[in-house]
């Protein structure tokens, strides 16, 4: 029943979240959450902030943060926009870049809040075929639109777009924002920040929730030029002038502030991911080549889902879509090394 719900919500499918087992205990494998704990500066950070001007609001403007972020990126402050997770800032940037009478393009395999966000706006969409190997056919964001949405590296499948291809993309659609969702781009990918300069129509979305392991925090980034950032402060200030708290504002810096601890534990993800990606070719997978923090794998002869259930039996979940051409891949995060083994060792038993 859905008596006094809004027209526009009434046949909403909202995105569906990986699930957060709260019973028994799991090997979480399936939001490609971060297997290493924050930076001990990050820690440090929050544990300073968490005192008595938690009675005061926080800083509306994220001053200290941006310039921080900005520093990191190589940009202005100015040029930097914060807000609670990716999530958030690319709502806000549907809002904002998105109009309802020109179609909006992004893949049909992709990550799956982007169709969600597109519906709830009332905004036209049309999903673009990955080719057969979930590669992005950039040619086909090049027709008429009124946007295009890439995540880059890819979700679900973990591939990654190249600079080169990205710049075609941008040129080829100068009358339009083109926004570059690079949540995973920290595991092996090329970042178009530093393209941000050159093209007045690109928008770099970030998270601290995969590569610095603050994904109880809620940080996003947006990036670009000056005239996108004001259109992004005008849609967060006219429902929310306080998007960050004092506690997230504090540790998103610490983890900024701490560059080896990020590349050591990337490092380690990235090492992990490849030596599983090696193995489970061994047992007959087909290994999507990933840039991200996950694996994008099918088997050819164990249907997806029998492995879904078989890994769950044994203690390890993963994240599986009922969709059509990925009905029978699954997607796995890369864990610790340990855990890694453990998902092998299930999975050889089960395909064998």
């Amino acid at each position: 029943m859905k008596e006094f719900w809004s027209s526009r919500i009434r046949g909403l499918t909202p995105y569906t979240p990986g699930e957060q087992p709260r019973e028994r205990k799991f090997i979480k494998l399936n939001t490609n959450e971060n297997p290493y704990p924050p930076s001990p500066m990050a820690l440090s950070a929050i544990r300073a902030a968490a005192d008595e001007p938690l009675r005061l609001y926080p800083d509306p403007d994220c001053t200290q943060l941006r310039e921080v972020m900005a520093a990191t990126c190589g940009l202005k402050p100015s040029q930097v926009f914060v807000g609670n997770g990716s999530d958030e800032v690319l709502a806000l940037c549907f809002q904002a870049f998105f109009d309802p009478d020109r179609i909006l393009l992004f893949p049909d395999v992709t990550y799956s809040f982007y169709p969600v966000f597109a519906a709830l706006y009332g905004l036209q969409y049309r999903q673009v075929p990955l080719d057969e190997g979930f590669g992005v056919p950039v040619e086909s964001f090049l027709a008429p639109n009124g946007g295009v949405v890439l995540a880059n590296p890819n979700a679900p499948t973990g591939r990654a777009l190249s600079l080169c291809a990205i710049r075609r993309i941008l040129e080829g659609n100068p009358g339009a924002v083109v926004l570059v969702d690079e949540a995973y781009v920290d595991f092996g990918a090329e970042s178009a920040v530093e393209l941000i300069d050159r093209y007045p129509n690109l928008v770099v979305v970030q998270t601290l929730s995969k590569s610095r392991s603050l994904a109880g925090l809620r940080v996003g980034f947006a990036l670009a030029q000056e005239n996108l950032i004001a259109a992004l402060n005008c849609v967060k200030n006219s429902f929310n002038s306080y998007p960050l708290d004092r506690l997230a504002l504090a540790g998103a810096e610490g983890a900024l502030r701490d560059p080896d601890y990020f590349r050591t534990t990337t490092a380690q993800i990235i090492a992990t991911r490849d030596r599983t990606a090696a193995r489970l070719k061994t047992l007959g997978f087909d290994v999507c080549e990933s840039a991200s923090n996950f694996l994008f794998i099918a088997h050819p002869k164990a249907p997806a889902k029998v492995l879904l259930d078989g890994l769950r039996e044994r203690g390890i979940l993963v994240r599986w879509w009922d969709q059509p051409r990925i009905r029978n891949h699954l997607r796995v995060s890369v864990g610790t090394q340990t855990e890694m083994d453990a998902l092998y060792d299930a999975l050889s038993e089960l395909v064998r």
